[in-house]
C-alpha cells in the first residue's frame, strides 16, 4: 500500500490557501525564515478587543510551509492574543497530521511568524509582553543570528 507524501489536509490548504496576502496598516507583523531551506514567511495581524480580528500571511516556501501557514490563520482568527501565544509547534504538527520528517522545520516556522507578529503588536503599543513570548522572540532572534553566522558566505552572495 502506498502512502501519500502529504495528507489531504495539507494538500487542501496548499492548493487553496486561506487568508493569503498582506494587511494594510497591520497592528503586528512577524517575519521569520530559514535561509538554509529558503522558506520565508510574514504574518500580519489586526487586533480588536484583545483578539485577532484578521490575519493574513505571505509565505515563500514549500508545500508544507504554505499549507501550515494557511491552517494557522484559520486556527487563530477570532482567538484572544493569550490563546494565540500559547499555540505551539506541536499543535500545528497535530493539525497537519503527518508531515515528512524533512519538512517538520517548515511547519514550525508558521508558529514563530505568528508569535513575532504578536510580539510586534505588543511592543509597538507598549503593552506587557508575557515572559513566554519574550523567550520565544529571543530564541527566534538567536537562531537567526546563528544561521546567518554559519552561512555568512551564502549571505554575501545574495547581495551581489
Amino acid at each position: 500500500m502506498k502512502y501519500p507524501l502529504y495528507t489531504r489536509e495539507i494538500m487542501k490548504h496548499f492548493k487553496k490557501p486561506k487568508n493569503v496576502g498582506k494587511i494594510k496598516n497591520a497592528d503586528g507583523i512577524g517575519k521569520v525564515g530559514n535561509i538554509v531551506c529558503g522558506d520565508v514567511m510574514w504574518f500580519y495581524i489586526k487586533v480588536k478587543n484583545n483578539k485577532i480580528s484578521d490575519v493574513k500571511f505571505q509565505t515563500f516556501g514549500c508545500v508544507v510551509a504554505i499549507a501550515v501557514s494557511s491552517m494557522l490563520t484559520e486556527i487563530v482568527k477570532g482567538r484572544s492574543l493569550k490563546k494565540a501565544i500559547n499555540i505551539t509547534k506541536y499543535d500545528i504538527l497535530k493539525k497537519a497530521r503527518k508531515v515528512p520528517p524533512i519538512k517538520v522545520h517548515c511547519s514550525v516556522l508558521a508558529a514563530d511568524a505568528l508569535h513575532e507578529a504578536i510580539y510586534d503588536y505588543l511592543s509597538k503599543n507598549k503593552l506587557k509582553i508575557p515572559e513566554k513570548l519574550k523567550k520565544e522572540h529571543n530564541r527566534i532572534e538567536r537562531e537567526l543570528k546563528q544561521v546567518e553566522e554559519q552561512h555568512k558566505e551564502f549571505l554575501k552572495l545574495e547581495t551581489i
